[in-house]
C-alpha cells in the first residue's frame, strides 16, 4: 500500500528518532543542506497599512508573526494567556514558579546565576532563521557544548553495568570495524569492488582511521583514552585495553555514540547568554504594547469582514475584530476553544495528539567537571531516565544545573503513573549508574512535565489526526492562518516556528496582492 511522504518521514522518526527524520529531510531536498540567507517576505514595507491582524499565542511562532507583520505596516495585536512571552521557550531561575494544571507548585531555589532552559535549550548553527533574528535583535550568543568525548555511555546488560566514555566506545568501534574491513580486503573479499591501487589506498586509510598497526590489527590507541596518562619524566602513558567487537555489540551504544552526527546536532551549537528566554524577551521588547499578556482566548469566530476573537483580560471578557487571525497556539489548547474553523480543520485540531516530554534538572557541585573532566555534552543510558545533560554555561563555577532525564514520558513504562517523589528517585538512579556515589550531591530538583504545564499541556505535536491532516493545516482556512512549529517539518524546534510564521505572513501578503 502506498504511503505519503509525511507518513514515510513519520515512520523514519519513529524508528530512528527526530535526527533520523531530519537527515531524511536533507536527503529528500525538503530542507536545504547549505547555509543561506533568508529569502525576504514578498511584500513591500507599508503594504499592510489599514489591515488589522490578531495574533494568538506569544510563543516563537506568534512573536515572529507579529514582528514581521508590524514591519509591513499591519495593525497587530498579540494575545498571550501567560504573563510572559515565549510559550515553551521558558527558562527557570531562582524564584521561578512551576505550576501544574492540577495546582501543584514548585519554586526554583537554585543559586543566583544558575538556570535551566525548561523548553528549547540549543540553537543549531544550521537554524539560520533563528540565529539571524538573534543577530537582528542583539541577543548575545555563546557556544552550547552539545557533545563531548568525555561523557559516558551505560547499559545494565553489558560491561557489568560500568559506564564507558564516549571516546573509548567511539574509537574502539572505529578500530574494530577497520580491523574487520582490513581483513576482508587482505583476503580478497573486495577484489571485485576495488582496483589494486584502491585496495592499497583503502588499507592506508584504515590504518589511519582505525589506528591499526602494520598488520592491520587494532590494539587500542590514545584516541580511545589512557589507563595511565602521559606525565612528567619517564611517564610516557599507557593506552587502555581495547574492547572486543563482541563487547561493543553487546553494549549497544550506537544511538548514544552517534547522536551528534545528525546534520542539525553537529557542532557548532549555540545558546543565548543567560538563558534561551533572552530571545522571546528581545522580541517582546521590540513589540512593546502590541502584546497583551494575561489574555487567554475564549472563542475564535468568523465575521463578514474577517474574524472576531473573544478573550478575557484581567478577568473581564473582551473582543478583538480583525481582518485575519494568525493562530500560533498549541493544538492541545486550540481544541478547547470554540471556533468557526471549517470541518477539515476542526477534525485535525480535535484529533491531534501531543508528545509529553519532560526534564528533571538538579543543582549540584560540579562533580562532572571536577571529578570526571566533563564540560558540557550528554551521557546516555540504555534504561531509565536518559540522557544526562551537563551544562555549558558558567563553566568552572562552584555549582551548576544537571539534567537527569530528558525524554518522553511514554518511553519509560509506567513512568507517567509515578509520583513526583518516585520520578526524582528514578532520576537519581541514572546519576548513580554513571557517577557512582555522586547522586547524594544532587539537590533542589524540579520536575518539568510539559503535559502538566498550563497553556501548553504537551511539548510538541505527535500526530495530526486524520490522514492528510498536516497538508490541511499548513494552508489558510479563510481568514485563519496557522503558525508555530506544529505547522512545519521541524517539529519541536524554534526554527520550525519561525519559518512557519514567515510563510504565513507571505501567504497573507500574496492574498492581499491578489485582491488589490
Amino acid at each position: 500500500m502506498a504511503i505519503t511522504r509525511r507518513q514515510f518521514l513519520s515512520r523514519v522518526g519513529q524508528a530512528g528518532g527526530y535526527t533520523a527524520a531530519f537527515a531524511m529531510l536533507q536527503t529528500l531536498g525538503i530542507m536545504p543542506i547549505r547555509g543561506q540567507q533568508l529569502e525576504p517576505i514578498a511584500a513591500e514595507p507599508g503594504s499592510g497599512k489599514g489591515i488589522k491582524v490578531a495574533v494568538l499565542g506569544g510563543g516563537i511562532g506568534g512573536l515572529v508573526s507579529a514582528y514581521e507583520l508590524r514591519k509591513l505596516g499591519y495593525d497587530v495585536t498579540l494575545l498571550e494567556a501567560r504573563e510572559r512571552p515565549g510559550g515553551r521557550n521558558w527558562t527557570g531561575r531562582k524564584g521561578t514558579v512551576v505550576e501544574f494544571t492540577d495546582g501543584t507548585k514548585q519554586t526554583v531555589d537554585w543559586d543566583e546565576g544558575n538556570y535551566q532552559n525548561f523548553g528549547p535549550a540549543r540553537l543549531p548553527s544550521t537554524h539560520w532563521t533563528m540565529l539571524n533574528y538573534c543577530r537582528e535583535l542583539g541577543v548575545p550568543m555563546e557556544v552550547e557544548v552539545n557533545s563531548s568525548t568525555s561523557t559516558l555511555l551505560q547499559n545494565d546488560k553489558a560491561n557489568n553495568g560500568v559506564a564507558v566514555t564516549q571516546r573509548k566506545a567511539e574509537f574502539d568501534t572505529r578500530g574494530r570495524v577497520s580491523e574487520l574491513l582490513s581483513k576482508c580486503i587482505a583476503h580478497g573479499a573486495l577484489d571485485s569492488e576495488l582496483t589494486t591501487e584502491d585496495r592499497a589506498r583503502m588499507l592506508d586509510f584504515l590504518r589511519n582511521y582505525g589506528s591499526l598497526n602494520d598488520k592491520g590489527q587494532y590494539n587500542g590507541c590514545d584516541r580511545a583514552g589512557y589507563k595511565v596518562a602521559p606525565g612528567a619524566g619517564l611517564q610516557s602513558g599507557t593506552v587502555d585495553e581495547p574492547q572486543s567487537m563482541h563487547a561493543l555489540l553487546e553494549e549497544d551504544f550506537w544511538n548514544g555514540m552517534m547522536y551528534s552526527d545528525a546534520w542539525d546536532w553537529q557542532a557548532t551549537m549555540m545558546q543565548p547568554v543567560g538563558g534561551m528566554d533572552r530571545i522571546p524577551y528581545a522580541f517582546a521588547k521590540s513589540l512593546g504594547s502590541i502584546i497583551r499578556y494575561s489574555s487567554p482566548v475564549t472563542a475564535i469566530r468568523r465575521t463578514s469582514n474577517g474574524v472576531r476573537i473573544e478573550y478575557t483580560h484581567a478577568g473581564k471578557p473582551e473582543q478583538l475584530e480583525a481582518h485575519a487571525a494568525f493562530i500560533a497556539l498549541p493544538f492541545s489548547q486550540l481544541k478547547k476553544i470554540p471556533n468557526d474553523f471549517s470541518a477539515p480543520y476542526q477534525q485535525v485540531v480535535s484529533q491531534c495528539t501531543m508528545g509529553y516530554a519532560y526534564k528533571i534538572p538538579w543543582e549540584s557541585r560540579r562533580f562532572w567537571e571536577q571529578d570526571y573532566n566533563i564540560y558540557g555534552g550528554l551521557s546516555f543510558l540504555n534504561q531509565g531516565p536518559s540522557p544526562v545533560w551537563y551544562p555549558s554555561a558558567n563553566l568552572m563555577s562552584p555549582t551548576g544545573i544537571i539534567v537527569a532525564g530528558y525524554m518522553q514520558e511514554e518511553d519509560i513504562p509506567g513512568f507517567s503513573a509515578l509520583s513526583m517523589k518516585e520520578k526524582f528517585a528514578l532520576s537519581l538512579t541514572s546519576i548513580e549508574k554513571l557517577h557512582p556515589g555522586h547522586s547524594k550531591e544532587l539537590r533542589k530538583p524540579i520536575y518539568l512535565g510539559w503535559r502538566n504545564i498550563p497553556w501548553s499541556e504537551g511539548a510538541w505535536i505527535d500526530s495530526y489526526g486524520p490522514a492528510g491532516g498536516y497538508k490541511t493545516i499548513v494552508e489558510p482556512d479563510g481568514p485563519f492562518y496557522f503558525a508555530g512549529d506544529t505547522v512545519s517539518n521541524i517539529v519541536g524546534w524554534q526554527e520550525g516556528a519561525a519559518l512557519s510564521a514567515r510563510r504565513a505572513v507571505d501567504l497573507l501578503s500574496k492574498r492581499l496582492r491578489a485582491q488589490a
